[in-house]
């Protein structure tokens, strides 16, 4: 096998598109698509061009040749995926959309949020002649959760930045970063500027447990902590308990994972990352020693991804372990659970930091007065329903387990769009398509829910920008209205103090620049003044 795709890759189908023989699946089109951990290269069909490992955004595809020992493993996840989908029929596939040739003039189209799903957008829009697109933000910084979401310790899975770097060269691109909708332009501003507007915000909220005690000190939202260690300046002054022996993340999905790992990693290992500067004292000064993951269903319901679950069980010096393993469950299942049930025969070594899978299990109640002190917890039977979906069930008995910190990772959840209708049992903007109204539209988590991987915006923005296009051939989008009206003022001074992309280019320069002394790839800015003190100047506050 020449080679070999070894983590949850971006799935935005870049490396299909290059390569010659179609030989990496699932591809668009084909089921399980934008559903599977991964991607997979045929090794019967590969023909060794290394077309793919140049067109892959994060570096995710290796000759089979150069696998660190604990990648070896991805040689029998991508074997087991062609023992049990063939491919027989490899016929290269058409993907590359074709310019359309649009009624005569400009379209203008505003899209609002400037994270993967908002900039795939773009760059699907001005890949057809005529278009401007303007990217607005709340945020000073663009690139949302890749900036903001993605784990210090994978930075390659932030190098899909680059991309986004070539997207916002194009001409016919520009920003509009620290400019918030709802508060320096409203929907119909942006309606009366434009052709059509997307709206790519996102699930910016977290899902609650709903349990008492929820709300003490020392309870949060993973959604918050990952946001506070990665630099978002809405969160970087806050303060986290990490005085305590033991935390306990409720959720088992990667983002639970990738919280378990930054709590009981080696500061000098992140201190070579883009954290925080503040999230990265304190962690030096954490005194956590265990991390509890709970989930309510088994080992083989559990959210998080192969790729994920195999780089947790490779950390060195870091003690990865389940707990009781469930009674009747084949270890060899799934290529989860025979991950998983091997973690579950180690032992641990005395004095190392520690992980803990601990699946059947369910928060019932947060313990504590003036902050937390405990979380009760009750076990969990597994209950099939008449459709086949599983449940967990309170099943005998509770238990409380000594935390200081608790943090829920149990998913994002979208928020209302002021002038859109919204599903509140979804937390989506429903649509057709993508499209809301003729020139409305959505993209991204707000369009179809907390789902997906990076990549998986690309395919969700074709969809999105062909429906826009079809109302704009079949003349259902109005232009731009100028005016002098209050409203119109309202637009001239939202562009008069937004950061532009000459902004945005000036703060990461200096976070670079600030950041190549230590060897690091940045050292973040994190405070929304200093930002943009920094895109006015281009120097960075001392």
């Amino acid at each position: 096998m020449p080679y070999v795709v070894t983590r949850s890759c971006c799935a935005d189908a870049s490396c299909v598109l290059a390569c010659p023989v179609n030989c990496i699946h699932p591809a668009p089109g084909e089921p399980g698509f934008a559903e599977a951990d991964m991607l997979f290269v045929d090794p019967l069909a590969c023909v060794d061009c290394g077309a793919c490992v140049t067109a892959c955004p994060v570096d995710a595809i290796k000759p089979h040749t150069r696998l660190a020992p604990a990648e070896l493993q991805f040689l029998d996840l991508n074997a087991a995926y062609y023992e049990a989908n063939p491919h027989g029929d490899r016929t290269p596939l058409a993907l590359v959309p074709r310019p359309r040739t649009l009624p005569a003039g400009d379209l203008r189209v505003a899209v609002v949020g400037a994270g993967p799903a908002g900039m795939f957008a773009a760059d699907e829009l001005l890949g057809h002649p005529g278009v401007r697109v303007t990217v607005h933000d709340r945020l000073p910084t663009p690139y949302g959760l890749v900036r903001a979401g993605v784990a210090p310790d994978h930075q390659d899975t932030r190098q899909v930045t680059g991309l986004f770097g070539d997207i916002e060269s194009q001409p016919g691109f520009s920003y509009r970063l620290d400019v918030e909708i709802g508060r320096d332009l409203h929907h119909d501003d942006l309606l009366r500027d434009h052709h059509a507007v997307i709206y790519a915000v996102g699930a910016s909220t977290d899902r609650r447990l709903g349990i008492d005690g929820e709300d003490l000190p020392g309870s949060v939202s993973a959604t918050d902590f990952v946001a506070w260690y990665n630099g978002h300046p809405d969160h970087s002054a806050a303060a986290h308990a990490l005085d305590c022996e033991r935390a306990v993340v409720i959720g088992n999905g990667n983002v639970a994972l990738d919280v378990a790992r930054v709590l009981t990693a080696d500061p000098e290992a992140l201190a070579r990352t883009d954290i925080a500067d503040g999230a990265l004292t304190a962690l030096r000064g954490s005194r956590i020693r265990e991390v509890v993951v709970l989930g309510r269903r088994g080992p083989a319901e559990a959210a998080f991804t192969v790729p994920e679950l195999l780089a947790l069980g490779a950390l060195d010096g870091i003690d990865v372990l389940v707990e009781d393993w469930p009674q009747g469950l084949a270890p060899d299942a799934t290529p989860r659970t025979a991950l998983l049930a091997e973690l579950a025969t180690r032992t641990p070594v005395p004095g190392r930091r520690r992980i803990v899978l601990r699946f059947l299990t369910a928060p019932t109640r947060v313990l504590g007065d003036e902050r937390v002190t405990g979380l009760e917890v009750a076990r969990t039977e597994l209950r099939e329903d008449a459709d086949g979906s599983v449940r967990a069930v309170p099943a005998a008995g509770t238990e409380v387990l000594e935390t200081g910190l608790v943090l829920r990772a149990v998913g994002y959840r979208g928020r209302r769009v002021p002038g859109l209708p919204f599903d509140e049992t979804t937390g989506t903007v429903p649509h057709e398509q993508g499209r809301v109204a003729p020139g409305v539209y959505v993209t991204g988590w707000i369009k179809r829910g907390p789902t997906g991987f990076i990549g998986t915006n690309k395919t969700c923005a074709r969809e999105t920008v062909a429906a826009l296009l079809d109302d704009f051939e079949a003349g259902r989008l109005t232009g731009p209205a100028r005016d002098t009206s209050p409203a119109a003022g309202r637009a001239v001074a939202a562009v008069r103090h937004a950061v532009g992309l000459d902004g945005w280019r000036a703060i990461d320069r200096a976070e670079r620049a600030a950041g190549a002394p230590q060897g690091r790839p940045r050292v973040k800015i994190t405070d929304r003044d200093d930002l943009l003190a920094t895109a006015r100047s281009g120097r960075r506050p001392s």
